[in-house]
């Protein structure tokens, strides 16, 4: 019964407001790391397509890549993209952690026509459950390129040339031992900071120098590193690190590390996957089996309280892909497949619906979802891309197209569960066969 009972949580390991306005006309945008330029989810070009033309998008390149469930990276004209390569069998059931060797690569693209421009390889055991490749997407900044494979290994590579100017081994150098689905909680830039959920006695969070490595700093410990990534918000008048642990939502200093506030919290088999969402006042989490909790947060310096959690009929459990705040509710998908919006403060929902995915609940069921303008696109995991309309009515459908095709097995049914990559009015997206640039600008 347990293991039927927590079947969903696989998959949200493996991957995880208020929208300014959008960029002029003419101007390309990149999408440098996980959640785009600011790490919202928010994609800010335009001229970009109503519907799809007859026959679909153009796919303007294809280049060959091994597995992986990270997204692509994209900047200055160049695309990456990790991957694991191996002769065992990846596609390893749910809890099931059977050893695979081989390795893992960064791919460096040449983004206009998906030439393979550099390729940095290490050998690397695999010990996790779905053992297809990679989880994190790389970080770009100017001249450097982080990433943080599967089993730990964090590297700072030259952007032009694939050469390693560092790396830290989070197992070796800080006795983390390896989540069941591997380390998957995306780097995050800060300053001359790259913050990441390390694991280990008392460097649960770790901040390197991002030009050579070193430690910054170390702070808390957790009973399991979990897969939410670092987020920083600013409330109670600081800057404010918020990490969602599995047993602890907590806050700290971004410069330091010393500890703002914590308030327990308790993940199913350690799985908390998602990055806090902030809207005014409020701080939202959630994980699998109404394991969610809304925070208040004080305003008169940093400090937060808990308004309401672990309740069936509010909020949602967004186990597979990023939720989102939009029109003063909070949209994602939950464990159900069911993508689903609620009301905040209260947590009531307002609508659900399995319509991106199928015309039928799909249990896990999933798509990612990015801001556009009025309007959403959604990658589904069944490789196609839907542009939406969503609102406090409900879903709209506006077109939908396939472009890539799903290559993994989840639950009984062929996936694809990648984040794309939105930048010069194209779509990048992989799978574990390829990488495929799709064009949508509408010149």
């Amino acid at each position: 019964m347990r293991c039927s009972r927590n079947r969903t949580l696989a998959i949200a390991a493996l991957l995880g407001c208020v929208f300014p306005a959008a960029t002029p006309e003419g101007h390309a945008e990149d999408w440098p790391q996980w959640m785009g330029p600011q790490r919202d989810n928010v994609w800010r070009e335009t001229g970009l397509l109503e519907r799809f033309p007859e026959g679909g998008p153009t796919v303007v390149w294809r280049t060959p890549v091994a597995g992986g469930y990270a997204g692509p990276a994209v900047a200055d004209g160049r695309v990456f993209v990790t991957d694991y390569v191996s002769t065992d069998d990846v596609k390893v059931s749910n809890f099931e952690r059977k050893p695979t060797s081989g390795s893992e690569r960064v791919l460096c693209i040449d983004g206009a026509n998906g030439e393979v421009l550099w390729r940095h390889e290490y050998p690397v055991q695999y010990t996790i459950s779905y053992p297809a490749g990679p989880r994190c997407t790389p970080v770009v900044e100017g001249d450097r390129v982080y990433t943080l494979g599967s089993e730990g290994d964090l590297f700072c590579l030259d952007a032009a040339t694939g050469e390693e100017r560092w790396k830290r081994d989070f197992p070796e150098e800080y006795n983390a031992k390896t989540s069941l689905w591997g380390w998957a909680s995306h780097p995050l830039l800060d300053g001359e900071k790259l913050i990441c959920v390390v694991g280990g006695e008392g460097s649960h969070v770790v901040a390197f120098e991002k030009h050579t490595g070193e430690e910054l700093w170390r702070a808390r410990t957790a009973n399991d590193q979990g897969y939410s990534p670092p987020t920083i918000i600013e409330a109670g008048g600081v800057r404010q690190l918020i990490l969602l642990q599995p047993d602890a939502v907590a806050s700290v200093d971004p410069e330091t590390g010393t500890e703002y506030w914590s308030l327990p919290y308790q993940a199913t088999s350690g799985s908390i996957i998602m990055s806090p969402v902030q809207v005014g006042e409020y701080l939202y989490v959630g994980g699998y089996d109404k394991k969610n909790l809304l925070l208040r947060l004080d305003s008169e310096g940093p400090g937060a309280e808990v308004v309401w959690g672990n309740q069936s009929k509010r909020g949602l459990s967004p186990v597979n892909v990023q939720p989102i705040a939009h029109q003063g509710m909070i949209v994602g998908f939950d464990q159900s497949g069911l993508l689903t919006a609620f009301e905040l403060p209260s947590g009531e929902r307002i609508w659900e619906t399995p319509q991106p995915v199928s015309e039928r609940r799909v249990g896990s069921g999933s798509a990612f979802l990015v801001k556009q303008d009025d309007r959403f696109w959604l990658f589904t995991e069944n490789g196609e891309l839907v542009i939406a309309r969503i609102t406090r009515k409900g879903f709209e459908e506006i077109d939908r197209a396939k472009v890539i095709e799903p290559t993994n097995n989840a639950f009984g049914r062929d996936v694809v569960w990648c984040m794309p990559a939105f930048a010069n009015r194209r779509v990048y997206v992989r799978n574990d066969a390829e990488c495929v640039c799709v064009e949508l600008s509408r010149n």
